[in-house]
Formats: structure tokens, C-alpha cells, sequence
């Protein structure tokens, strides 16, 4: 039996809540007919099945509503929708239809308490890892053997703008380029002008290595990168121009050479924790015994993992007044809010115990200075428990983004390993990704190609132009903020860490062929609500073609890609939308298709992207 056409959107116009009870909209095709249908909830950890009632008509489309009551018991509602059918039945949940009914953690969720800021969705991030974007000040850069990052090991290289990267084994983490604050403060009207809105910056405090995930101080810019100052005057700006900015935060480890470690006796303060069991700093962090075997963040001997058992580290961290959280939130800083490092593994101890209850502070700490702080966690596999409402905003989305659409389009996953995905397992690992989590926490996660921790995706497409364009366009068209790593933009190359770390080539900036389509997709997802906060509904997958809209009460606008090497004619059911007769205008050309009796019906060249719009009267 063919499968029933059923969808339930989630934004505002198909939930409302009010009163403590949610109002639900469905929408079935006309041609099946149901004996009954149910909103299955579980207020009470009960079963409560409440019936739909038809509404209205649209179209070929029937819409049904019913009013169900919101959980008191938790912050999360979960339903899901029952339709019976003789001797059948379909249920619709978040990861699509299913003829029986679907296990919890994919039903429909609403977090009645807990949302990220409005303001997340309406962003484009840039992701600047400071070192290799822009310098600004030559004076500041670090020089050749100014010191050793590892005790009498590994002396700092700097290096021509521009130069090859070194591998890890080598000289990685001690190179250094001359990026800094003010080059990013000089690059302000190129970003303003591509379109960006939001900065994410990798770490800016002081530490060793080039890419500062070894923190030797929480409060201070390190100095090679500029001062305090100097980042006053960047978030002044920034927040002048209607952009924000959000930090790196690695507070899970910190250097061997912060002072309250201070494994080479370089702190002129009280004695560091290695070498001295007696020392204030000691239960800081996790050794055994009075020996100097301690824990290390991923078994990395200079990465010392914090105990956050310990009052004096929750204090510093995030609890008292002054605490680093709050500290840089508060004014004259004021940053917008703060991407986590490796979130889900500090706690106490191996093992990461209490994690979630850390995180949880974390967020209270951040929302108690800025309600809008945006909370975004880095995790590089499924992070759907920290992503409920009450933990995090958002994750760097590589679960549900990053790799399914490498699997799909490059044959890779995150290890470098052959997988091949078809384009409807494709749109089930994007389905199942979104289901697990709230439509707004969805809605706020940050969506990337790639990021200073993996391989340029150009790169790992051969620098297929064509085959990127379609990425790209999928990067903005799709559910969640897109964020773009500093060259993304112009086709910078990389492979693995540190590669994917070069410098920004800005000779290649003035005469690139990508820029204008980057502008381009940028000015229209900033433009158009839809692509936003819009619903997501699959109009189409496969034989290469994926197909998708976003929609809310007031546009539709439809993304199509054709991966396959082979020109292909497209007939999409845009009834399912709503639609019977209408104009589509495609965006990035302003070309026209009409659409009748419910189909739109037009051609797509080999690996051609098309993005279409229509408004509703």
C-alpha cells in the first residue's frame, strides 16, 4: 500500500502554546481516508490519545487540530500522531511515518520552558581562527625560539604569511603566522560586506601554542594577539555594526604552564600542583596519590583535565560573581556567548561524571548575565541529550549535518572511510538528527562544511566547483545557523589539521568566482524568514535529487539539487505545500516556473543547484 501523505510542521502557526496546553495542526492528503486520528501524548507518563478534528480544507490537503495538555512533570513534551486506517495504521513522527508506533526518543518534542535566543536563527557565524586570518600588528607576532612550548622542547617557529603548514609530528601547534586581533578589526568591512553577522572566534586567551586550547590565563587576551583593550574596541564595533561575537571556552583542561599547574616551575606565584603535593592548586586537578601521574585531556600530557569536585575551580569557572563565564559576558566585553570546548567530557574526573549537571551550571551562569547568551557545545558525534533545552542552545552540528552530507556527497565519513548513502538514507540521518532534539533547539544549531578541526570540504572534493556550490547551498538553505570557516568563502584549501589551518590568501579575495555566489546565498538566507525559522518539509529524494522547502505562513521556498553528473527533469508535488497554481521565481537568477495542478515541472543540469521562492498573497 502506498504510504499516505502526512505532515505536521513545527514552528508557531502549527504549535501554540497556550495555558499550559499545546494546540496541534496535521495535515493529510484528501485522496485516504482515516477512520480516526490521534495526537498520542504522555502527560502523566500515561498514554493520552486525544482526537484530531477536521478543520479545513486546502487545495487537495485536510487539516486536523486538537489541544493537548503540556507535561508539569518535565520541561519536555513529546507526542506523536496515530492514524487509523482499516486493518492499518500510520504513525508521523519526527523522523517521518511509520506503520506502528515509534520509540520516544523520535516523537515530536516541545521544551515549554527552556529556548535558545531568537536572535541565534537569524545569523550567519564566521568562524576566524586567529592566527591565520589577518595581521594586523607585525609588532605583536610571535618570533622564532621567543620561547618553548614544551618545557625546554619545542621552540615557536614564526612564519611567512602564507608559507606551508607543518605537520604535528613537527613543528604544528609552535608555528605561527602573525594573525590578531587587529587584523580582524581591519577585515570588519570585508565581513560586514560578504554578509557575515556573527564571529566565532577560536580561542583568544592566553596560552602557548598557535591554537590556544592550553590556557595559561582565563582573563587576559594573549598578547600576541593584542590586549584587552584592543577586544573592547572590537565587540564595541562589532555591536556598533549589528554584528555579535562569541568566544571559545576551554574549560575542561588548561595548560601544563598555568600557574596552577606550572609543570616547569615558571610561575612566580605559589607553587604549581605538579611536583608539589602540598600545593593549594593540587585538588585542582585529578593526580594519584602524591606522585605526578595526573589525568590528561585524551591521555595529552599537557592538556591537565580540571576537577570541578572542587569548589575553588567552580568559583573561577562559573560560579562566583566574577567567574570567567560572567566575567567576559558582562560589560565593557559583552560577548554574545560562548562556544564550549569538548563540553561533554569535563566533570569529575575520567569518566566525565556529573557532566550533565556541569553543563547545566554552565548555562545558568551564562543566562544569569545575558538572558540571550547564546550556548553552543562542541561535540563531533550525536549530542541529542545535551540538546533538550535545558543544557545547550545548539551543538557544532557534525552528527546532523557535516556527516551525513560528506557521507552523501563525498563517499567519506568522519574517518576517512568509504561509505556510500543513497538519497533516501541521506534525508533518514538528517530526519532522525532533527527528531531527537526541539524544532528551536534545531533551529539553533550551527551548521558547518568545516571547521579548524576537520579537512577542507573543497578540498576533499577534488575542488569539484560544482559539487560545492550544491554543499554550500545546502549549508544555507537547511534547518540550523550556518556558520562558515574563515576562506570557506574563496575555496581555501586544506586537508587534515593542521592543513586545514593555512593562512587566509587575501590576494585571492578581489577576483574569486565563489564570492559573488556566497554573497549571494547569504543576502537570501538573511533575507527570507523562511529560510530561517521556516518549517522543513521533503519534497523529493531520489535518483540524485534532493528537494526540500521551507516554509511558514507567509513564503515557500524550495532548495533543489542535482548531484548527478547528467542533466535531469524535475516534477516536484508542491501541492503537498499547499500549492496548486502559482509562480516560482528562482532566486539566484530571477527566472520563473509555473506551477499547475499542484506540480512544478522543470529542468536541472548536472550538478545544478536551484533555489525557488514564492510568496504567499
Amino acid at each position: 500500500m502506498e504510504a499516505p501523505f502526512i505532515y505536521h510542521g513545527q514552528d508557531d502557526s502549527w504549535v501554540q502554546h497556550h495555558n499550559k496546553q499545546l494546540t496541534l495542526t496535521l495535515v493529510t492528503s484528501e485522496s485516504h481516508s482515516f477512520l480516526t486520528v490521534y495526537v498520542r501524548s504522555e502527560p502523566d507518563n500515561e498514554e493520552l490519545l486525544t482526537k484530531m478534528e477536521p478543520i479545513h480544507t486546502q487545495g487537495r490537503l485536510q487539516f486536523w487540530q486538537a489541544t493537548i495538555p503540556i507535561n508539569t512533570d518535565k520541561d519536555i513534551t513529546n507526542y506523536t500522531f496515530k492514524l487509523c486506517q482499516n486493518k492499518r495504521q500510520w504513525w508521523l513522527h519526527g523522523a517521518g511515518k511509520s506503520n506502528r508506533i515509534p520509540p520516544i526518543e523520535l516523537h515530536f518534542k516541545y521544551n515549554a520552558v527552556n529556548h535558545p535566543p531568537e536572535w541565534v536563527s537569524q545569523q550567519v557565524f564566521y568562524q576566524i581562527f586567529p592566527d591565520r586570518f589577518c595581521n594586523g600588528n607585525p609588532e605583536i607576532s610571535v618570533k622564532s625560539n621567543q620561547y618553548n612550548l614544551r618545557g625546554d622542547h619545542s621552540p615557536t617557529v614564526a612564519k611567512a604569511w602564507g608559507d606551508p603548514v607543518g605537520e604535528h609530528a613537527g613543528t604544528g601547534a609552535s608555528e605561527f603566522y602573525g594573525g590578531d586581533l587587529a587584523g580582524i578589526h581591519s577585515k570588519l568591512d570585508y565581513l560586514q560586506e560578504l554578509g557575515v553577522t556573527t564571529l566565532y572566534l577560536n580561542p583568544i586567551f592566553s596560552a602557548p601554542s598557535n591554537h590556544k586550547y592550553d590556557t595559561t590565563d582565563y582573563l587576559n587576551i594573549d598578547q600576541h594577539l593584542g590586549t584587552n583593550q584592543e577586544f573592547i574596541a572590537l565587540t564595541q564595533e562589532l555591536h556598533q555594526r549589528g554584528m555579535k561575537v562569541v568566544l571559545d571556552a576551554v574549560f575542561n583542561h588548561t595548560s601544563v604552564d598555568h600557574p596552577w599547574f606550572d609543570k616547569y616551575q615558571r610561575s612566580s606565584e605559589q607553587k604549581g600542583a605538579f611536583g608539589n603535593p602540598s600545593s593549594p592548586y593540587r585538588d585542582y586537578y585529578f593526580f594519584e596519590g602524591d606522585t605526578n601521574h595526573y589525568i590528561g585531556w585524551k591521555g595529552i600530557d599537557h592538556l591537565p583535565v580540571l576537577n570541578f569536585s572542587n569548589q575553588a575551580v567552580r568559583d573561577y569557572i562559573y560560579q562566583a560573581e566574577d567567574a570567567v563565564i560572567k566575567h567576559w559576558l558582562k560589560p565593557p566585553y559583552s560577548i554574545d556567548g560562548w562556544r564550549f570546548d569538548v563540553i561533554h567530557m569535563l566533570g569529575e574526573g575520567e569518566g566525565a561524571k556529573n557532566n550533565a549537571h556541569y553543563v547545566k551550571e554552565f548555562r545558568k551562569a551564562s543566562k544569569e548575565v545575558n538572558s540571550d547568551a547564546y550556548m553552543l557545545g562542541e561535540h563531533f558525534f550525536e549530542a541529542s541529550q545535551w540538546l533538550q533545552g535545558d543544557q545547550e542552545d545548539g551543538s557544532m552540528n557534525y552528527y546532523g549535518f557535516s556527516h551525513p552530507l560528506r557521507a552523501y556527497l563525498i563517499n567519506l565519513d568522519i574517518s576517512f572511510e568509504s561509505i556510500a548513502i543513497s538519497d533516501m538514507e541521506f534525508s533518514a540521518w538528517l530526519n532522525e538528527a532533527r527528531a531527537k532534539i526541539p524544532w528551536k533547539n534545531q533551529l539553533a544549531q550551527l551548521n558547518q562544511l568545516d571547521s579548524h578541526d576537520t579537512a577542507r570540504f573543497i578540498s576533499l572534493l577534488n575542488n569539484d566547483v560544482k559539487l560545492f556550490k550544491l554543499a554550500v547551498q545546502f549549508l544555507f538553505c537547511y534547518p540550523g545557523v550556518p556558520c562558515l570557516y574563515y576562506g570557506t568563502e574563496i575555496g581555501l584549501e586544506g586537508m587534515h589539521d593542521p592543513d586545514n589551518r593555512r593562512c587566509f590568501p587575501w590576494e585571492r579575495a578581489n577576483n574569486c568566482e565563489l564570492l559573488p555566489y556566497f554573497k549571494k546565498l547569504i543576502q537570501l538566507r538573511t533575507s527570507l524568514p523562511s529560510l530561517q525559522t521556516g518549517n522543513y518539509q521533503q519534497l523529493l529524494a531520489e535518483s540524485g535529487l534532493f528537494v526540500f522547502a521551507r516554509t511558514n505562513s507567509h513564503e515557500v521556498t524550495i532548495s533543489l539539487i542535482n548531484t548527478h553528473r547528467h542533466a535531469q527533469n524535475v516534477s516536484l508535488p508542491v501541492w503537498q505545500t499547499g500549492i496548486e497554481e502559482a509562480t516560482f521565481t528562482n532566486m539566484m537568477d530571477g527566472s520563473q516556473y509555473q506551477a499547475s495542478n499542484g506540480l512544478l515541472h522543470l529542468p536541472l543540469e548536472d550538478k545544478e543547484g536551484m533555489l525557488l521562492h514564492h510568496q504567499y498573497l
